[in-house]
């Protein structure tokens, strides 16, 4: 669901909207899923289980954890192997495995392992201080530290083990479903973008004005008409990955521009500022940027006695990408052109929530006269294939 915030700026009868995605709860959540505490009998369980099947009887195993001073040794398994667990899922991984830090990962990992295990001792400890009874009396002439630590480091190993599990299978389904809604959602975007651009508006007006170019500039009909076929190679041929190389939605972008020129009557001012390092090897996902400034043209104003302009700027600093479009508009509402026909800034914006999770940032600001787009969006290298080398002959 999308939530968009309406700013009031200083200047007078100007509104700026700033668009962001946020999650749809349907209903407000209940307090036990709200903090996750649905997960305390479950380790309740899972750890009344093991004192299962160490004991072989499921009401002695009862009867050692309500009803005897033993209850402290369960609530001591129960609540730090919980908190190392916790620990390592919210903490450690996110920060450290995620980001390729396998080190620092694994020394933390032994080292909240060897904490929770010595807190866990400490009951062991503690149950005999409160019973007022001695560590023989209790577990037996043998029991010693190093017994008490190789129970619980192996348990809290398993613990530690089994919610990794879980967390990993239940991201790899998730991660599988985006993919999922990926695909379709790229499917449905290039179905719905093709339709809108290949229509009799678009084709007709832009062959009609190659044509009357024909006769009275040939060069330029030439180059537009080159323009105008590498737009719908494009479109049919390029674009059917996920991502594709950044210098190749520039060049289509380019050439959009110069078709919309050709088109659009001569009081529009368009300007396209482009300020980029290397391009080569970032890649993007396709028709993302192209959506803003098809926005631009399709809204931009017609006024006869008054300037008409768009300015499109991008700028490239490794793999940071900045992109502004900008135009004036005839006093258009924000919800005319967030929701035109197309695909629309909210179906790009869910687009981008697929592919770009975490990574882009998207403002849109409106007033009565101009209508302002910002996109920053982290780019990706694109790995190309390297072409096969000619063996020599013999």
């Amino acid at each position: 669901m999308m939530r968009g915030i309406r700013i009031f700026s200083s200047v007078p009868g100007e509104i700026i909207y700033v668009m962001k995605a946020a999650p749809y709860t349907g209903s407000k959540q209940s307090w036990l899923i709200r903090y996750k505490l649905y997960h305390i009998p479950f380790w309740c369980l899972y750890h009344y289980l093991w004192w299962v099947v160490a004991m072989g009887n499921p009401l002695k195993a009862a009867n050692s954890i309500f009803f005897s001073i033993f209850a402290v040794k369960f609530a001591f398994y129960v609540v730090f192997q919980a908190l190392a667990v916790y620990f390592n899922l919210y903490f450690l991984m996110p920060r450290y495995l995620e980001t390729n830090r396998f080190r620092v990962y694994f020394t933390a990992l032994a080292v909240t392992l060897l904490s929770a295990s010595l807190c866990i001792v400490s009951g062991y400890y503690l149950i005999a201080f409160l019973s007022h009874k001695s560590i023989a009396a209790l577990y037996g002439d043998t029991a010693c530290f190093f017994s008490f630590f190789s129970s619980a480091f192996p348990s809290t190993i398993a613990s530690m083990t089994l919610a990794m599990s879980i967390k990993l299978t239940r991201q790899w389904l998730q991660d599988k479903r985006r993919q999922q809604l990926l695909e379709k959602e790229k499917l449905e975007t290039e179905l719905k973008f093709l339709r809108s651009q290949f229509n009799p508006h678009f084709l007709f007006n832009t062959i009609n004005s190659i044509f009357f170019l024909i006769h009275k500039n040939p060069d330029k009909a030439s180059s537009s008409l080159a323009k105008f076929s590498e737009l719908l190679r494009y479109q049919l041929y390029e674009c059917n990955d996920i991502q594709i190389l950044l210098s190749k939605e520039i060049s289509y972008l380019e050439n959009f521009i110069e078709l919309e020129k050709l088109r659009q009557n001569n009081n529009i001012d368009v300007q396209f500022t482009l300020n980029q390092q290397n391009s080569i090897h970032w890649g993007i996902a396709p028709f993302i940027l192209m959506t803003f400034v098809e926005n631009a043209f399709k809204h931009v104003s017609k006024h006869s006695d008054q300037p008409n302009w768009i300015k499109i700027q991008l700028d490239q600093e490794e793999e940071q990408l900045y992109f502004a479009v900008s135009n004036s508009t005839a006093e258009t509402t924000y919800n005319e052109v967030v929701s035109y026909g197309g695909i629309g800034l909210q179906n790009v914006q869910r687009r981008m929530d697929l592919i770009y999770p975490g990574q882009y940032k998207l403002d849109i600001q409106s007033s009565d006269n101009c209508f302002v787009i910002k996109l920053q969006l982290s780019l990706s290298e694109l790995v190309l294939a390297q072409p096969l080398q000619e063996q020599p002959v013999f």
